[in-house]
């Protein structure tokens, strides 16, 4: 139980099966705007790089283009705030395995989670979530340069532990936590139970996790033994 002194979790995707929550978000603030709505398979593929994003990736949507959209993806902003705030967890649901794993794990080590949600919004997911007690810190995209793939926030997680990068695990589900892990030099974990896609040319010494359990397997092994990937 050596291999890292501290774990980083993503949020969605990897956490929390937020995508109904985040389409619910979106949706009330286009309904605000008396806008329509989009359904859930779209959204979730919109799903990583934070709400400004996913607002944008929205607004450059069939009719939607052709609004004057900076005074619109404001006030979007604000609603998709106000939505996420007034239900944090509508829609949404801990991923199976999730509590049990990050459970123990707080026993073992400092967690910390580092997400492209902004810090208000992530930490009033993870406190509806009942999950929010056993992590130390929350890190929140709440720059623009903060975003991951940016090793930013990976890097101020790591410092407000006083633990290297090195020995600070990153586990997501998609290419932009793998890229801001490797960027940090920071050891990753792919989480496979979320919404990203399997990682095909990354390095070998990556994790390709199926269930929250085999992370727990995986860092139940002696060093050097975990070489299945």
């Amino acid at each position: 139980m050596k291999r890292f002194d501290a774990i980083a979790f993503d949020l969605d995707g990897t956490l929390i099966d937020s995508a109904g929550g985040i389409a619910h978000a979106l949706n009330a603030a286009l309904a605000d705007e008396g806008l329509a709505g989009f359904a859930l398979g779209t959204v979730r593929t919109w799903i990583g790089d934070g709400p400004d994003a996913l607002i944008a990736r929205a607004l450059a949507t069939g009719a939607l283009a052709a609004i004057d959209t900076y005074e619109l993806a404001a006030r979007l902003r604000r609603g998709f705030d106000a939505a996420t705030m007034h239900a944090p967890m509508a829609g949404s649901a801990v991923f199976d395995g999730i509590h049990r794993a990050v459970a123990e794990l707080a026993r073992q080590r400092p967690l910390v989670v580092v997400t492209n949600k902004p810090t208000p919004l992530a930490r009033a997911v993870l406190k509806a979530a009942e999950l929010l007690p056993f992590f130390e810190a929350v890190h929140g995209a709440d720059t623009p340069p903060q975003r991951k793939p940016s090793p930013l926030l990976l890097r101020q997680a790591a410092g407000g532990l006083g633990v290297a990068p090195q020995r600070l695990l990153m586990v997501g589900d998609a290419a932009i936590d793998i890229a801001a892990a490797l960027a940090a030099g920071s050891p990753v974990a792919w989480a496979g139970w979320g919404y990203g896609h399997a990682p095909a040319q990354v390095p070998a010494e990556i994790w390709r996790l199926e269930t929250p359990h085999e992370l727990l397997r995986r860092l139940a092994m002696p060093v050097g033994a975990d070489t299945e990937h």
